[in-house]
Formats: C-alpha cells, structure tokens, sequence
C-alpha cells in the first residue's frame, strides 16, 4: 500500500489530500489513480512530479517500495 498526497490542483482534480493504493511502479500508479478520478485527475497527472519518499522520481517503470509516500506536484505558477 502506498500513500498518496495530493498538492495544489491535484487535490482540487482528485477531491481528496491524501489517499491508499496499491500500486507497483509510478505508471501503474497513474493508471488507478486515473480510473479512481477520472479525467480531471489524469489531465493534472500528465503535467505533474512525482516525488517518492522525498525523492524525484523520473523512472516510471521503476518498482515503488512498498509502503512508499508519492507526492503529486503539479506544475505551480510563477516558479
């Protein structure tokens, strides 16, 4: 089970700040978090970082630790 926190837009697409899922890998992630929300979510998803444990994470097919926090940080204006 991984933590999932929503930032910004994110939060607003998604409805929640802070959810569970399970997921394997960061495009396994986005799958369920885009069949959970729906489109609004996957659009902000498209654009957004992902950081894991604290860290950026650019591999999407890289296995995530189990237990994981994933912060979803879309793009902010002016910075």
């Amino acid at each position: 089970m991984l933590t999932v926190r929503y930032f910004a837009g994110a939060r607003a697409a998604a409805g929640v700040s802070t959810e569970g899922v399970d997921a394997g890998t960061l495009d396994d992630l986005v799958d369920r978090l885009t069949t959970r929300h729906g489109e609004r979510l996957a659009v902000v998803l498209k654009a957004a970082s992902y950081l894991v444990d604290g860290l950026q994470c650019h591999d999407r097919a890289a296995l995530l630790p189990t237990g994981a926090t994933v912060d979803v940080l879309p793009p902010f204006a002016g910075g």
